[in-house]
């Protein structure tokens, strides 16, 4: 039986100064996966920039179910605000894409 998959989308615009900074902030060693770390239901993250639109970035946070990732955000509250916070001034605007979960078996 396979696990569910749930994966939390983010599209953030980088200013030029700042894509340095912000690859090392949310690339695979940075801060928010440092934090993700910590729980059993993170099946890991990825960040991607856009070819075409210098500056855009998407994350995609892999978790086993939407109900790993809330208790994770409830549970780490403080330390996500934190760092939610720092990362603020690396982007001129951070955007939401959805929540999806996996139609594969």
């Amino acid at each position: 039986m396979s696990i569910p998959r749930f994966t939390a989308l983010w599209e953030f615009f980088v200013p030029q100064d700042c894509q340095s900074d912000f690859e090392k902030a949310y690339g695979p060693e940075g801060a928010w996966v440092q934090l993700f770390r910590r729980s059993v239901g993170h099946l890991g993250s990825e960040l991607i920039r856009d070819l075409d639109r210098p500056g855009r970035y998407v994350t995609l946070d892999h978790w086993t179910s939407r109900d790993a990732f809330h208790n994770f955000k409830r549970e780490h509250a403080d330390e996500y605000a934190a760092i939610d916070q720092q990362c603020e001034r690396l982007t001129e605007r951070e955007v939401f894409l959805g929540a999806f979960e996996s139609c594969l078996p």
